[in-house]
């Protein structure tokens, strides 16, 4: 029943008008949204509009976030469950948005038992509660760089998808349990050659971020795809 009262929900929704500027917008500052069918362009418009309505958008410190911004977030999180089931992200709630990089304090264990502070600089954050922190200042650069391999908010929704089983280990939730096996397969075989090509000084495709963990290995990954391919 539930799942019934959703679906209706989500259909009164796409009943509304996509605005033609907020397409127009999306076609033009996200360049592979022109590379699919009519057919699922309006699907990615439809997610994109349902997305939007059943996330908390808000801005952080004074930073005042409009629709046209709210739409470009909302349609990088669809573009990565475009193509396959999804539920929207169901663990996810909130989008918070600051206006530039933002800073967080880190605790850190050393080997004496002492915990040592130390402030980091952020772009974006991905929080298992529920939440994904974003920089606009951060996507602006993004977007005005289409290619270069650089997309913090595909990377903090990679996150997302990885989150969503509770175990932050580069894989999401996949379609059959028997897919597992392979994709640990050929995701640790490419990302054990990433750390190696690093560890040589190769060049590669993927940013030397990606060495730092799986679950880093999975964000950066998407971002190359989207951002690179």
């Amino acid at each position: 029943m539930f799942g019934w009262f959703k679906r209706r929900r989500r259909k009164r929704v796409n009943e509304a008008v996509f605005p033609d500027e907020w397409k127009s917008l999306l076609r033009t500052r996200l360049p592979y949204v022109n590379t699919l069918s009519d057919e699922k362009q309006q699907t990615l418009f439809d997610m994109t509009q349902v997305f939007m309505a059943e996330k908390h958008f808000e801005g952080c410190g004074g930073f005042e976030i409009n629709d046209e911004m709210c739409a470009l977030i909302a349609c990088q999180a669809c573009i990565l469950i475009l193509n396959r089931p999804h539920d929207f992200y169901p663990t996810l709630k909130s989008i918070l948005v600051y206006d530039t990089a933002f800073f967080v304090e880190n605790q850190e264990y050393e080997e004496n038992g002492m915990i040592s502070l130390s402030t980091q600089v952020r772009a974006g954050e991905s929080w298992t509660i529920g939440v994904v922190i974003l920089a606009w200042e951060e996507i602006e650069r993004g977007l005005r760089h289409k290619h270069d391999g650089y997309n913090v908010m595909i990377h903090e929704f990679a996150h997302q998808l990885d989150q969503e089983h509770h175990d932050v280990d580069g894989v999401p939730v996949l379609d059959d349990r028997a897919h597992f096996e392979q994709w640990q397969s050929i995701f640790s075989e490419h990302y054990h050659q990433l750390i190696e090509d690093v560890q040589r000084g190769r060049k590669t495709v993927m940013d030397d971020y990606g060495t730092t963990n799986p679950a880093e290995f999975f964000a950066v990954g998407s971002e190359s795809f989207f951002e690179e391919s």
